[in-house]
C-alpha cells in the first residue's frame, strides 16, 4: 500500500497506472483485521505502533489529511482519532523464589509527534546512539545513587565538559589511580564519582579518535567493574535495584561494544555485527549472564518472535538489528513510546488507504491469488532478465462483472468484514455453504485462471506478498537468480498464535493492580498481553441492565507458534485445522494454569472461571470450557501470515527493493532489505517507499527516515 500511495501521488501527474491484485477480499496481509459477530474486531495478532515509526505515521497522517473525513459523520476522521498515545508498558519478571512479578514502566511523553516533518533533516548515527547511551547510564546511576542513601563524599566538582584532551587524560588517570590504590576517596568508589566518570567518558567519546581505543575501553572497564562490585552487594534483597542493575549492565555492554567493535567509524554501522546473536554480542562485551537472561531482554525477543523454528529454547536475533531497533525505540520515540489504534488495523489503516487510493484511480482486483511469475530474457540471452508473465487463480467472480465493494459501515466507520460479502459473488451463497477459504494457501478451488503478459497487461511489477509465500510464487526467479537463491536458503520465518477474549469484568475486577498495560516476557504459549478494553465502544455486544456493554474488558494475547515436528505433512489440506486446534489447546491450558498470575480473580480452585467470557449473541451460550469457542483464536501458519525472522548471518542476503535483479521487478515487505530488517509496519512502509523510488525515483531516499545505508 505504501508503494501504491507513493506511485500515485498527485505530483507525479498520473504517470503510473496502478492495479493491486489481492488475495481474497481484504487488504492488509498480517495486518488485516475483520469485523465478526457483534461487530467485534478480529485481528491476526496484537498490533501496536511505536513512537519511532516515523515513515508509517507520516504515511497515515498524509492519508487521513487527503481523505478529509467529516468528523460529524465518521468517528475516526483524523489520524489523532485513529491513534492515541499509550505510555504504560512492561514485562513479567521472575523473583529469586521463582514467582512472577510485573515490572511496569511509564515512559514519559516526549516533544513532537511521530511523522512530524522536521526529522527528515536529521540522520541518526551510531555516534548519536552512543552519546544517548552514556546519558542514559548517568541517569540510571543517579537513580541508584538516590536509592543508596547519602554518600561520604560529593561528586567531583571540576566539570569535564569542554575540557582539552590533555585535561581529560589527566582526569581519567587520576580516577583510575585512586581506585587502584584504594584511597579513602577512591576515584570510582562512590556513585557520585561513577557519574562523574561517565561524564568524563562522554567527553572522551566526543573526541574519538583522538583517544586510543584501548585507553577508552580500560576506563570504561574501571567504571563498569566498580559499579558491578557495588551493585551486586546492594541488589540481593532489593528487586527494583536488581532491575536497575540489569539495565545498567546492558547499557554499559552496549557502550563498550560500540566502542570496541569500531561501529562509530564503520560505514556499515550496526550491520557490521549482524553475524552475532544479540545476547551473544552483549556477553562478548561484558554483560552478565543474569542481565542477558533478564525480563527486559526476554521481552525484546518475545516482541520480535525471535525464536528459530518457533522454539523458545533457541532465541536468536541479529545483534545489529536488535540494537538498532532497541535504540531507535527508546531514544527516538516521539509523543509516546506506544500508540494504540482506536479500532482494528483494517479499520484504522487499510480502509483509509483503500479509500484514498481508489479515489486516485488505483484499480483493485480482489480474489486474485498469485500462483507464479514467468521470467523472460532480452533477445533470449543470458542477461536482461525480466518478469514476462504473472499467473493467478481467480478465486471468485463478482456478479455482473462489477468491481467488488469490500467495506461495510459500522457505527459510521468504514470497516472490512471478517468474511467476504457473499451476496456480491457469483454463486456466493453456495461458496459460503461449501466453506471456500479465500485467504488459505491450502484452498485449491477456483472460479477461473488468468495470465497477465508484459507489454499488454503490465509494464512494472512490485512483488509485495507475505514472506512465506515468496518461494511458492517466485519459483522460476529463485531457480535462475543467484541472489534470490542465497536469500531463499538463508531466510527463515515463523508461525504465530493469537487469542482474543471479551470479558464481563474489568481488569481491576479481574485482579490486575496496575493501570491498563501492554506487557511481554510472560510464559508460553502466550507471552504477550495487551489490555484492549478501549475498543468496547467500537463493538456491538449485548447491553447489561444499566445500558452499558456487557463487555468490560478485552484482552489480546499472542506468541510464537512452534513449527511442527519433522514428518508432519504441512501440505495436507487438514494442516491448518490441526494447528488451530493446537492453539485452542494452548489457550485452554494457559487460562486454567497461567492467567491467574495476571488476573488472580479470574480463576477458581478448579481453573479459569469460564462464565467471565461474553458470547457475541447472548449471555447464555455454552457452559464451561466450551465457552472458549465463542472467543477468537488463530494459528497464523499460512505462508502469507508467517513472521519474518532476523537471524544472525542472514540479513546481508535480503533482497532490497533497490537491487532490481530483474529489469521490471522490485519487491516490498518487511522481509526485504529496507534499512530496518525486522518485522513491523515501519519496515513495511520503508520498503514500500523504496520500491516506489526504485521505479520512479520518488520519494527521495533522504526523505525515508532511518534508511541510512550508502
Amino acid at each position: 500500500m505504501a508503494a501504491a500511495f507513493e506511485l500515485t501521488r498527485p505530483e507525479l501527474a498520473g504517470k503510473y497506472d496502478v492495479t493491486v491484485y489481492q488475495l481474497g477480499w481484504r487488504l492488509g496481509g498480517k495486518g488485516a483485521s475483520g469485523r465478526g459477530p457483534a461487530d467485534r474486531i478480529e485481528e491476526h495478532g496484537l498490533h501496536l505502533w511505536m513512537g519511532f515509526y516515523e515513515n508509517a505515521f507520516r504515511l497515515m497522517r498524509e492519508c487521513y489529511e487527503e481523505l478529509g473525513r467529516d468528523p460529524s459523520r465518521c468517528p475516526i476522521a483524523t489520524w489523532t482519532d485513529a491513534f492515541v498515545p499509550d505510555h504504560f508498558c512492561g514485562t513479567m519478571d521472575r523473583a529469586p523464589d521463582g514467582t512472577w512479578l510485573p515490572w511496569a514502566v511509564h515512559f514519559p511523553p516526549t516533544k513532537g509527534q511521530p511523522g512530524d516533518p522536521d526529522l527528515i533533516k536529521h540522520r541518526w548515527t551510531v555516534a548519536d546512539y552512543l552519546q544517548r547511551s552514556l546519558s542514559l547510564a548517568r541517569t540510571l546511576f543517579r537513580a541508584v545513587q538516590e536509592r543508596s542513601g547519602p554518600e561520604a563524599r560529593p561528586e567531583l566538582a571540576t566539570s569535564p565538559v569542554g575540557a582539552a584532551p590533555s585535561e581529560l587524560r589527566k582526569l581519567m588517570a587520576e580516577l583510575m589511580a585512586r581506585r587502584a590504590k584504594g584511597a579513602e576517596y577512591a576515584g570510582l568508589a562512590t556513585w557520585g564519582s561513577l557519574i562523574y566518570g561517565l561524564r568524563v567518558l562522554d567527553e572522551v567519546v566526543r573526541l574519538m579518535p583522538r583517544f586510543p581505543g584501548q585507553v577508552i575501553l580500560d576506563f570504561h572497564a574501571a567504571i563498569a567493574n566498580s559499579a558491578r562490585s557495588q551493585l551486586r552487594r546492594m541488589t540481593r534483597s532489593d528487586t527494583e535495584l536488581r532491575r536497575l542493575w540489569e539495565i545498567i549492565d546492558l547499557v554499559l555492554a552496549v557502550v563498550r561494544g560500540i566502542i570496541g567493535s569500531g561501529l562509530v567509524f564503520d560505514r556499515r554501522g550496526f550491520d557490521a555485527i549482524d553475524g552475532y546473536d544479540c545476547r551473544e554480542w552483549l556477553m562478548r562485551w561484558g554483560a552478565s549472564k543474569e542481565s542477558v537472561e533478564s525480563a527486559f531482554v526476554r521481552a525484546l525477543y518475545d516482541l520480535a518472535f525471535a525464536y528459530e523454528d518457533g522454539d523458545v529454547t533457541r532465541p536468536r536475533i541479529a545483534a545489529g538489528q536488535a540494537l538498532r531497533g532497541a535504540l531507535r525505540a527508546f531514544f527516538t520515540y516521539r509523543g509516546a513510546f506506544f500508540w494504540k489504534m482506536q479500532a482494528g488495523m483494517g479499520d484504522v489503516v487499510f480502509a483509509p488507504l483503500y479509500e484514498v487510493l481508489k479515489r486516485r484511480g488505483v484499480g483493485f482486483k480482489f480474489f486474485h491469488k498469485l500462483t507464479g511469475m514467468g521470467v523472460g530474457r532480452a533477445d533470449g540471452g543470458a542477461d536482461g532478465a525480466f518478469v514476462e508473465t504473472l499467473t493467478f487463480d481467480v478465486q471468485a467472480k463478482v456478479r455482473g462483472g462489477r468491481a467488488y465493494r469490500p467495506l461495510v459501515s459500522i457505527r459510521g466507520l468504514p470497516c472490512w468484514p471478517a468474511a467476504p460479502r457473499w451476496n456480491q459473488l457469483v454463486g456466493g451463497e453456495m461458496l459460503r455453504k461449501q466453506g471456500w477459504e479465500f485467504e488459505s494457501h491450502w484452498e485449491r478451488r477456483r472460479a477461473g485462471a488468468r495470465t497477465l503478459r508484459v507489454g499488454r497487461d503490465f509494464d512494472l511489477v512490485v512483488l509485495a506478498v507475505g514472506v512465506g509465500e515468496v518461494p511458492h510464487v517466485a519459483r522460476e526467479i529463485i531457480e535462475q537468480d543467484a541472489r534470490w537463491q542465497q536469500w531463499a536458503t538463508s531466510h527463515k520465518s515463523v508461525a504465530t498464535q493469537a487469542l482474543q477474549l471479551w470479558l464481563r469484568d474489568g481488569i481491576a475486577e479481574l485482579g490486575w493492580t496496575q493501570p491498563s498495560i501492554n506487557i511481554s516476557g510472560f510464559v508460553e504459549p502466550f507471552d504477550t498481553w495487551a489490555d484492549m478494553s478501549h475498543l468496547t465502544s467500537r463493538e456491538s455486544y449485548p447491553l447489561d441492565p444499566g445500558g452499558s456493554s456487557k463487555v468490560k474488558s478485552i484482552a489480546y494475547f499472542c506468541s510464537v507458534l512452534p513449527d511442527p515436528e519433522p514428518g508432519v505433512n504441512t501440505a495436507a489440506a487438514g494442516y491448518p485445522a490441526m494447528r488451530r486446534k493446537e492453539v485452542r489447546d494452548n489457550a485452554l491450558r494457559f487460562l486454567n494454569t497461567d492467567v491467574g498470575t495476571l488476573w488472580p480473580n479470574a480463576v477458581a480452585p478448579k481453573g479459569f472461571r469460564w462464565n467471565l467470557l461474553v458470547t457475541p449473541d447472548t449471555n447464555k451460550g455454552p457452559a464451561g470450557k466450551a465457552r472458549l469457542e465463542s472467543q477468537f483464536y488463530i494459528a497464523n501458519v499460512d505462508p502469507t501470515m508467517r513472521y519474518s525472522l532476523s537471524l544472525p548471518g542472514t540479513l546481508q542476503h535480503r533482497i532490497s527493493p533497490l537491487h532490481r535483479t530483474h529489469e521490471n521487478l522490485t519487491v516490498a515487505g518487511d522481509w526485504t532489505g529496507c534499512g530496518f530488517t525486522e518485522g513491523c509496519v515501519e519496515a513495511a512502509v520503508m520498503s514500500g517507499k523504496l520500491a516506489a523510488h526504485a521505479l520512479s525515483g520518488s520519494p527521495p531516499l533522504e526523505e525515508i527516515v532511518g534508511f541510512d545505508h550508502p
